[in-house]
């Protein structure tokens, strides 16, 4: 007779519920699941693909390109990253400074903290900073984690993207743009 989810150990369960954490939030907070779900419709043309090449900024400015990157960091379990990189440029566009201390402790319960359910790859110096930056909040209190992610992502997670399967197929499958097929 099955006993249920309380007779399995506690590490399993919490694995089991980190895991469902995850899920949840590529599936309801990802503020990208919209047009990602329109990419099947308006595929990157070659170009576009070809252009993720040139910079990781150029990557993270195109819909299809943080989409294409933000699925292969879900493959790796490290879309913490690109949640967390987003989250801190949300943060820094509130208008309102009676709304920066709640987000501020929302992203470092999230993120940073300790047992953080998303925890993101930081030093404990940066960690310490970025705890002492949100006592007096103030759009640019995650700018150092910010930054070492957003250094984190472009040297390491970027170029595994550039030779992954995942993007060469998304290469192989791209059509050249309408202007590029067109002879004068």
């Amino acid at each position: 007779m099955c006993k249920g989810l309380s007779s399995l150990p506690a590490s399993c369960l919490e694995r089991a519920m980190d895991l469902k954490e995850r899920l949840r939030s590529i599936l309801l907070k990802s503020h990208w699941n919209k047009s990602c779900s329109k990419m099947g419709q308006n595929k990157p043309t070659l170009e576009e693909c070809l252009g993720w090449k040139q910079s990781f900024e150029k990557l993270l400015s195109s819909k299809c390109g943080l989409c294409a990157f933000t699925a292969f960091l879900v493959s790796e379990f490290s879309e913490e990253n690109i949640s967390f990189y987003f989250a801190c440029e949300d943060y820094r566009n509130t208008k309102s400074p009676a709304k920066l201390s709640a987000k501020a402790q929302k992203i470092y319960n999230e993120f940073i903290g300790f047992d953080a359910p998303r925890e993101i790859n930081i030093d404990h110096e940066t960690r310490d900073i970025t705890r002492a930056n949100i006592q007096e909040p103030s759009t640019d209190a995650f700018d150092p984690a910010q930054h070492k992610i957003y250094m984190l992502m472009a040297k390491d997670c970027y170029p595994r993207f550039l030779r992954s399967q995942a993007y060469g197929d998304l290469v192989c499958q791209a059509k050249p743009s309408a202007t590029a097929t067109t002879k004068p």
